[in-house]
């Protein structure tokens, strides 16, 4: 059996989590024998959002493909870089085809060809078109036939959401992790169908924080209840993700163990 081994890290919050990215991620691809990298960085910019310069640093630090999600939109200076021709970034596929970039890419490796969807929920979140319909049309293209190591990055609220998603999508697709809560939840598994899932593999920023945000910020918003401005404090960092090991020839999951580095 060939595996390749996949790194999914959780959402790389401001210039603190992208920095601590560089300084932990390149190593431990190297110590894990990690074959592709997912990175989401949908809050890698200052502030919140994606920008050139922000996702340049993340595929320069590692990851192979960056993913997205309700911030993605966020800075219109990523627009025309999502549409450029073979941009490494997603946005969430059920944007529809007016929206700038693309929803999914196939990777293409020496030991593996692997496509990637970016999709986003719609409990709690943007009323969009339907994530599942979205992922099964993507599922159904010939490009995907070719490709039998298959991954969906599910930027979404709700737990009963993803959970319903990793099982819509047991047995056709290799991975299914979540991300946007930015707290790694602690039930990876794979399920029964061969397919490799997590709920959320949270966040790549400052531990010490409200989610990557200033916990005196946040605190003041709640107990004012008025508006402020946030900002990514320059303190302790964490790296949080999942490796799932995949069958190259069948694309079953056959491993996923949570990752967290401090």
């Amino acid at each position: 059996m060939s595996v390749i081994r996949i790194l999914a890290v959780g959402d790389v919050v401001g210039r603190p989590g992208t920095e601590f990215l560089k300084r932990t991620l390149p190593a431990y691809k190297k110590y894990a024998g990690i074959d592709l990298c997912i990175v989401n960085g949908e809050n890698s910019a200052p502030g919140n959002g994606t920008t050139p310069d922000s996702a340049e640093d993340l595929l320069a630090y590692g990851a192979d493909v960056v993913t997205g999600g309700n911030h993605t939109f966020r800075r219109r200076e990523f627009y025309d870089y999502l549409d450029r021709r073979g941009c490494a970034c997603l946005r969430p596929a059920n944007y529809g085809s007016a929206a700038p970039g693309a929803g999914w890419r196939v990777i293409r490796a020496a030991k593996y060809s692997a496509l990637v969807i970016n999709v986003l929920g719609r409990v709690y979140m943007d009323n969009l078109d339907d994530p599942f319909r979205c992922v099964g049309d993507i599922l159904s293209l010939p490009e995907a036939a070719d490709c039998p190591v298959r991954i969906v990055d599910f930027h979404a609220e709700a737990t009963s959401e993803k959970q319903a998603m990793g099982y819509y999508l047991d047995s056709r697709v290799s991975v299914v992790f979540g991300t946007h809560t930015h707290v790694q939840t602690a039930d990876e598994r794979v399920l029964p169908g061969g397919t490799g899932y997590i709920s959320d593999i949270g966040m790549t920023g400052p531990v010490d924080s409200v989610l990557g945000v200033s916990k005196d910020e946040v605190l003041s918003m709640f107990l004012t209840h008025m508006p402020v401005r946030f900002s990514n404090p320059d303190s302790r960092c964490e790296l949080c993700g999942c490796v799932f090991d995949v069958d190259n020839a069948d694309g079953r999951c056959v491993a996923a163990e949570r990752v967290r580095l401090d």
